[in-house]
C-alpha cells in the first residue's frame, strides 16, 4: 500500500514528495501574491500556483497549503486579489512567501473598491470572490469567480524556475541559502505561506 504521501511512478517505484518537490521545480511558472482582508487586516501569501480556468464564467484558481495561517481568513472573508508580480519585485515575494512577521508591516498597499488589499506596480490584479474549494492533499484548490480585472504596469514577469528567480543562470544567480519553510521560495510544486 502506498502512503498518501507518496506515488507510483510508471515503472511501479515510490515517488517521494522530495523527488516529485524536485521534479516540478523543472516547470517554470509566474509569481503571485494573494491578498483578502479579514476584520479590517490585511493578510496575504506568495502563490506560483495560479491559473486561469474558465472564460465563461470567468474563473480562476490557486493553491493554498493547509498549514496557511493567511488562507483560513482570505476563505473567511470570501474575496481575494491575486497581484501578479514583476521581475522588480523580489523582496515583495520574499516577504509575502516567509513564515516570518507581519507582510504588511511597513509594506505599501492600497484598499480596493472591491475591499481587498491591491499591491503597488504590479503587472496585473485579479479581484474575486471565494467560489470554490476543493481539498486535494496537503492543499486546498481554491476556484474565484472573477469580478474584474486590473492590468497596471509593463514589466517583465517574476519567473520562478529550479529554486531561483529567471530563467538559466539567473535562476543559479538568485538562489536563496535556505527556503522558507513554505513558499514560493521552495521546490514546492504548490505554494502558500504559513
Amino acid at each position: 500500500m502506498v502512503s498518501s504521501d507518496s506515488a507510483i511512478s510508471d515503472g511501479g517505484e515510490v515517488v517521494t514528495p522530495a523527488e516529485f518537490r524536485a521534479a516540478m521545480a523543472d516547470f517554470a511558472s509566474g509569481v503571485t501574491v494573494v491578498t483578502g482582508l479579514d476584520a479590517g487586516d490585511p493578510v496575504g501569501f506568495a502563490c506560483q500556483a495560479f491559473a486561469s480556468v474558465s472564460l465563461e464564467p470567468p474563473l480562476v484558481v490557486f493553491c493554498a497549503d493547509h498549514r496557511s495561517r493567511s488562507w483560513p481568513r482570505i476563505r473567511r472573508s470570501g474575496r481575494f486579489c491575486v497581484n501578479v508580480l514583476g521581475e522588480h519585485q523580489t523582496s515583495l515575494c520574499e516577504r509575502f512567501g516567509s513564515s516570518q512577521g507581519r507582510k504588511f508591516d511597513g509594506a505599501e498597499w492600497s484598499l480596493t473598491r472591491w475591499g481587498t488589499p491591491a499591491l503597488p506596480d504590479v503587472l496585473m490584479r485579479v479581484h474575486a470572490d471565494v467560489n470554490q474549494v476543493h481539498p486535494a492533499g496537503d492543499h486546498d484548490l481554491v476556484v474565484g469567480r472573477v469580478l474584474a480585472v486590473e492590468r497596471i504596469a509593463e514589466h517583465r514577469p517574476m519567473i520562478f524556475f529550479r529554486g531561483g528567480f529567471g530563467l538559466g543562470t539567473a535562476a543559479t544567480a538568485t538562489r536563496r541559502s535556505g527556503p522558507p519553510r513554505q513558499g514560493v521560495l521552495s521546490t514546492r510544486p504548490t505554494t502558500s505561506e504559513a
